[in-house]
């Protein structure tokens, strides 16, 4: 058995630790980047209805999560909050001080500045839930929305409110506000939503007609080869029957007595 040497157990113990360090490095940028509260929205697209997803990733320093309450942005006028079992959820209204005209000429003195969700048991800071929200995004490409999120725990509590200023990195930050930037609407974005299950329909309906249709044709094809088959097949049998039943005349023809022998072509005597 062959012996490694001092230098290459040396490299393979120091290849050994550099590897672990980078796991370690890795595990540690994931903690740090599922630590904070954060919004995944479905999508982005302006003036589209929007899913936005809060994670609740741990408690406060190891206290389980008793309640989170997420501020909308003033960009936005309602929140459909989503179900969720291990919650309860209320809305908090606002009265406007002054009415606002939206962009389909509507005009309304409230809106909904908070969703506020509260849990029928503490949150266990070993486990992680989602709350998930519906709204509408503004009319606005390019405009970030911030969300600051208030996480109860049942002992202390942590504002995730912070919002980074021009020019500083938002990672910076020890406890960021989720936040989304709106996109601009796709150019088909009105009505192909719409149109697109039809068209769908309508293409699916075209498809199976035309599987059908070729379907049908190779049927049909096969009768007609099938049918020539068996013709084919009769007539062959019809010749077969009439050279036989020939053949028997010939021969009944020529055992009948009386019938005429061939002569010998000799001069008679």
């Amino acid at each position: 058995m062959k012996k490694s040497s001092p230098k290459s157990f040396r490299r393979t113990l120091s290849a050994t630790a550099v590897a672990g360090g980078t796991a370690a490095l890795m595990l540690a940028g994931v903690t740090a980047a599922s630590a904070h509260v954060g919004v995944t929205p479905d999508k982005t697209d302006a003036n589209s209805y929007a899913l936005l997803t809060f994670g609740i990733p741990h408690g406060c320093d190891g206290s389980g999560t008793t309640k989170v309450t997420i501020t909308l942005p003033e960009e936005l006028n309602d929140a459909q909050p989503t179900v969720n079992p291990n919650w309860t959820v209320q809305k908090v209204v606002e009265q406007l001080p002054e009415p606002k005209k939206l962009a389909d000429g509507a005009t309304i003195t409230k809106r909904t500045s908070q969703i506020v969700y509260t849990a029928k048991a503490p949150l266990d800071p070993e486990l992680r839930d989602a709350l998930v929200l519906s709204v509408k995004l503004p009319d606005a490409a390019g405009k970030t929305l911030h969300f600051p999120t208030l996480q109860n725990c049942e002992q202390g509590q942590t504002d995730w409110s912070e919002i980074a200023k021009d020019g500083q990195d938002p990672h910076s930050l020890e406890a960021p506000a989720p936040s989304l930037t709106v996109t601009a609407a796709a150019a088909d974005s009105h009505g192909s939503a719409s149109e697109t299950p039809a068209a769908a329909a309508h293409a699916s309906s075209v498809s199976d007609e035309g599987a059908d249709d070729g379907s049908q044709a190779r049927s049909w094809a096969g009768l007609v080869a099938g049918l020539g088959g068996l013709a084919l097949g009769g007539v062959a049998l019809m010749r077969s029957r009439n050279g036989k039943s020939a053949a028997a005349r010939v021969a009944a023809a020529t055992s009948e007595p009386g019938a005429s022998e061939p002569t010998d072509s000799k001069p008679g005597k």
